[in-house]
């Protein structure tokens, strides 16, 4: 049994929540939608979006729970947004973003360009730090992701890019014995 998926989900009155064909869409300052995961029912009653089980199987329980938390997000995304920081760490290390872009300079003989997706703003504050804004979570949370990769933190001096409240085990270098 889903526990979260049997909440239902408040609408804000700046909302507006349409289900059809399949496909729940969210309206507020932006507009997203999903398709309806399978096993599972989506109704608006009053001013809650309730997501309902087809049968009792364990994989439609699954399905409802990820129905219900896929469209908390869409809702909390277009009241509030979601945003990531990261923190650029390292000498030399800079980021700055030139039209719909994000050029790094990482170290690297080259500098690494990230074009930024449709729906995204990055804001990068002393060249050191990134902030990724935007409405769809997962959207933001892969860009940010993405920028990541580019140069992870390596474990003996910390230089890299990280997330803001990240936390490097650092290693201790060699030891002349």
């Amino acid at each position: 049994m889903s526990r979260i998926g049997k909440k239902p989900v408040a609408i804000p009155s700046s909302v507006k929540v349409a289900v059809a064909d399949g496909t729940v869409s969210v309206e507020g300052k932006v507009k997203l939608s999903i398709a309806i995961p399978p096993k599972v029912a989506v109704a608006v009653e009053d001013n809650n979006v309730v997501v309902s089980r087809i049968d009792d199987s364990r994989e439609s329980g699954a399905m409802q729970g990820l129905a219900r938390s896929l469209i908390n997000n869409m809702v909390i995304g277009v009241t509030e947004g979601f945003k990531k920081e990261l923190q650029i760490i390292g000498v030399g290390y800079r980021a700055q973003v030139k039209g719909k872009s994000l050029v790094l300079s990482l170290g690297y003989s080259h500098p690494v360009e990230y074009a930024i997706p449709e729906g995204l703003s990055i804001t990068v504050t002393d060249n050191t730090k990134i902030l990724v804004e935007g409405a769809d979570k997962q959207m933001v949370g892969e860009a940010a992701a993405t920028i990541r990769r580019y140069r992870k933190p390596e474990p003996y001096k910390g230089k890299g890019i990280r997330y803001a409240d990240e936390r490097i085990t650092m290693k201790e270098g060699k030891s002349v014995g």
